[in-house]
């Protein structure tokens, strides 16, 4: 059986289901996007493409419109909270030069022209109640419409109603960190580089956004106290500068230009066991939420939208295909979010002589051994989903 003609919901127009809705329409299905806002749109925040979600990006044949409206990074620099840089991890030294920094709504912008010119109908102001899985399958929406497409695919996120639908509701539960985010302007000209400023429980990482205009601030506090999930939390800013007020004066200055913060938890949710049912699937952070640690939340989406296409466009049967889906992505989605689990501790070390000897490690790794720093991340960057 082809996918020529299949006839597939995505619930969900974010970055993972608006990817795979123009992989598998390029492939000859017939796609609809369901999204819930009036609009297809992202607000104010950036994020990290790395090779490995470029790739995916290239393949679909939105890599030149991706790098347009990126800054291609040129190095992260890892830096004491006070100023001085520890190590900088030279991102020209990678095999693929391919990591850019973007802003949510311009990625969101090509993916959405992307899909539909592949002729993706995306349906606006869909509120999905509940999703059943069956021969075939039911998207109950809250209008008091039912659809029954041959295959349901939830991009919906962290709250997704589809992986309820396959799992049941899980029990995330609070890392004892939160994180602001804000974009402010790039008054001081930081170039294509991502810094983090590291301190004891905290750190802040910054990197410019829109041809150098803005800087992208995510500012991470280690906290006992949080009570809701998600980024939507209006913060006032002095609440900002005064958990970051020992931080160096690159910091302060870039805190001293927000006038507008979002504050959230970061909470823990496992990996869905399963992926998949009748004629159902998740894919992105519907199937394996991050925390922002290793920027690679929307590159394990746009990852699972290749793979998901690609499993299904090389089967006779739907059910085949999404359990070959599943056992693809499961272990390297893992992998990723462990790792990314693993980095914050190393951003937080309070204890003053641990934290002068790591430092000075990372410096002296820095300065006699750049090439193997850079080669550990070959695992991960250097994954190409496409081939």
């Amino acid at each position: 059986m082809s996918i020529l003609g299949m006839k597939i919901a995505v619930v969900g127009g974010g970055i993972s289901g608006l990817a795979v809705a123009r992989a598998l329409a390029l492939r000859g299905a017939s796609v609809t996007v369901l999204e819930q806002a009036g609009e297809i749109t992202e607000v104010g925040a950036g994020l990290q493409i790395s090779p490995n979600g470029f790739a995916v990006l290239d393949a679909l044949g939105l890599g030149d419109d991706l790098a347009r409206v990126s800054v291609r990074g040129e190095a992260v620099s890892l830096r004491d909270y006070r100023k001085a840089e520890v190590l900088r991890l030279d991102l020209t030294r990678l095999q693929n030069r391919n990591y850019f920094f973007v802003h949510r709504a311009d990625l969101i912008d090509v993916l959405a022209r992307g899909a539909r010119e592949a002729g993706v109908q995306i349906r606006l102001l869909q509120q999905v109640s509940e999703v059943i899985p069956g021969m075939p399958p039911t998207i109950r929406l809250k209008n008091g419409s039912d659809m029954h497409p041959d295959l349901v695919i939830g991009a919906d996120g962290l709250h997704s109603r589809v992986r309820v639908a396959l799992n049941g509701a899980d029990k995330p539960f609070f890392t004892r960190q939160t994180a602001w985010r804000a974009v402010v302007p790039n008054s001081d000209k930081i170039g294509s580089v991502a810094r983090v400023h590291m301190g004891p429980g905290r750190h802040v990482v910054s990197y410019p956004l829109r041809d150098g205009a803005l800087l992208n601030i995510v500012a991470v506090q280690e906290r006992a106290d949080w009570v809701d999930e998600g980024w939507h939390h209006a913060d006032n800013p002095d609440n900002l500068r005064a958990a970051f007020a020992d931080f160096g004066s690159e910091v302060q200055d870039m805190l001293a230009r927000v006038t507008e913060v979002r504050l959230w938890g970061l909470f823990r949710h496992p990996v869905a066991p399963r992926w998949t049912g009748e004629n159902t699937t998740i894919l992105g952070d519907a199937a394996h939420p991050t925390l922002p640690f290793l920027a690679q939340g929307a590159c394990m989406g746009l990852e699972d939208a290749w793979a998901l296409a690609d499993e299904l466009a090389n089967t006779d049967d739907i059910a085949v295909g999404l359990a070959a889906y599943q056992q693809r992505r499961h272990a390297r989605a893992s992998r990723v979010i462990d790792a990314a689990t693993g980095n914050a501790w190393k951003y937080h070390l309070g204890f003053p002589p641990l934290r002068l000897a790591a430092h000075t490690a990372l410096r002296l790794g820095g300065a006699l051994m750049p090439d193997r720093l850079m080669h550990q991340f070959d695992w991960l960057y250097l994954h190409d989903e496409t081939r």
